[in-house]
């Protein structure tokens, strides 16, 4: 589904400020696109070989360009300065606490969103890389006393809405890209770092995951899907996860 823009419907509270930036950075392309495709059409004609029978190898003079050039970096400056950075400052500054956030960790590997739930006592339990396997992507040590209750998904991701989510995110082998494009979301997943992103859904749906970063031969296979509910929706399908978690 796409709004008028052409765009993902926009489904976070920060969605408006990016359309924003995005239609007049379109703007100032298109402005660009038809003055130089003017330019170029003038340059056909003027200097064509029934006009212009003898190369002239002086160029064009005149200061008219050194004004158009002016104008479109005066337009770029004020579309850096004015608009696109204080937008990423006021979500910088903006952060939420994790105590009043929905907290998750997302781990990206080669081909799957390797998802982490701290579980009803808030803490994430401990991880080791000597309990990776097939069967433990995470390596969550689940004799930890914090991890027993964590919860552990591949691909498939929940939020309740009208409520902040951080997603601490994070790599096992290579540079993946993490895009939420409903939430106006796309974050590079780089080994050794814990790279934080928020955002705060709006809007209640089923969406896919995508990986926006070529990761290899099999990226194409790289989706999964993440669901934005209501509170109760969410809390039954912790209960649910926590229940499966158990009889195992």
């Amino acid at each position: 589904m796409m709004d008028w823009l052409g765009m993902p419907v926009a489904a976070s509270a920060h969605a408006g400020d990016v359309d924003r930036l995005m239609v007049l950075v379109h703007w100032l392309m298109l402005v660009l696109f038809v003055g130089w495709g003017g330019f170029l059409l003038y340059v056909l004609v003027r200097f064509r070989r029934s006009a212009q029978p003898v190369a002239m190898h002086k160029g064009m003079r005149g200061s008219w360009s050194t004004w158009i050039e002016g104008g479109i970096l005066t337009a770029e400056v004020i579309l850096l300065a004015f608009f696109s950075i204080p937008t990423w400052s006021a979500r910088v500054d903006a952060f939420p606490s994790e105590q009043q956030s929905t907290v998750v960790r997302v781990v990206a590997e080669q081909y799957a969103w390797n998802v982490h739930y701290p579980g009803p006592d808030g803490l994430f339990g401990r991880t080791d890389l000597a309990l990776l396997g097939p069967s433990n992507p995470l390596g969550l040590d689940r004799s930890d006393p914090a991890g027993r209750d964590d919860i552990t998904t591949i691909n498939q991701m929940h939020f309740p809405v009208d409520r902040p989510v951080i997603v601490h995110l994070s790599s096992k082998d290579m540079i993946h890209s993490f895009a939420l494009p409903q939430m106006r979301v796309k974050q590079d997943a780089i080994p050794g770092l814990a790279q934080p992103v928020w955002f705060t859904p709006t809007t209640t749906g089923q969406w896919e995951i995508a990986c926006s970063q070529l990761c290899g031969l099999g990226h194409y296979r790289m989706r999964g899907f993440y669901t934005v509910e209501s509170t109760a929706e969410y809390e039954a399908w912790l209960a649910e996860e926590a229940a499966f978690l158990l009889e195992q």
